[in-house]
């Protein structure tokens, strides 16, 4: 009777060892399934206007392109510190402050047959999705333009994030992107004696972004 017990006892304890293993299992493949960078922080990054620029260039009587910038915006940038994927883009763009070193054609672009900064003082950009793959990333926002929202697609690379001799994080983008402005109600335009336009309906985008780590409080 004795070893019957005992030997009842060694095939419960042998049990219960391989019911904890096979629990341990378990747990550390369900572990093994999350995705990396779970609870990841997203920290925001603010643009730096004093080292950014936003550019844009579009064709003057099929011959040239005309360039362009803005000069007072502001944004931020949100950004997964692990893995460094955009989670936001926000920015707001004074439209009065375009600027093609040319006063005339600046003021002609001001008026309502382009910007119509006076009805429209602002437009701004909003990120919808974001894809990364290395340091490269295609961006998916709604630009706000004259009051008529449309998507806008940006490319570019993250280019890399180092301290300053102040003590701040900075994190550098390079972007392109283009839109079509008609979509925006600039439908202002001539006829060449060649048929041409006086001006392109494409207005190529591009950015150059330094923004800095927010602190936190």
């Amino acid at each position: 009777m004795t070893q019957v017990m005992r030997g009842n006892n060694m095939e419960g304890d042998n049990m219960n060892t391989r019911w904890r293993w096979m629990v341990s299992v378990t747990i550390w493949g369900l572990l093994a399934g999350l995705p990396v960078g779970v609870g990841a922080e997203t920290v925001r990054w603010d643009i730096d206007p004093d080292h950014s620029l936003i550019e844009f260039r579009v064709a003057h009587m099929l011959v040239s392109k005309t360039t362009g910038r803005f000069t007072d915006y502001r944004g931020f940038v949100e950004m997964d510190a692990d893995t460094k994927a955009l989670t936001a883009i926000e920015a707001t763009i004074n439209a009065a402050s375009v600027d093609t070193h040319h006063e005339k054609r600046d003021a002609h672009l001001r008026n309502a047959d382009f910007l119509d900064v006076t009805k429209f003082p602002t437009m701004t950009y909003k990120l919808k999705s974001a894809k990364k793959q290395g340091d490269a990333f295609t961006a998916i926002g709604d630009l706000t333009l004259r009051g008529i929202t449309k998507e806008v697609a940006l490319t570019g690379t993250l280019n890399g994030v180092a301290k300053d001799p102040w003590g701040n994080t900075r994190a550098g983008f390079s972007a392109e992107g283009k839109l079509n402005r008609k979509d925006f109600g600039m439908v202002w335009n001539k006829t060449l004696d060649n048929g041409g336009l006086v001006v392109g309906n494409d207005v190529q985008i591009h950015l150059e972004i330094e923004c800095i780590k927010a602190k936190t409080p």
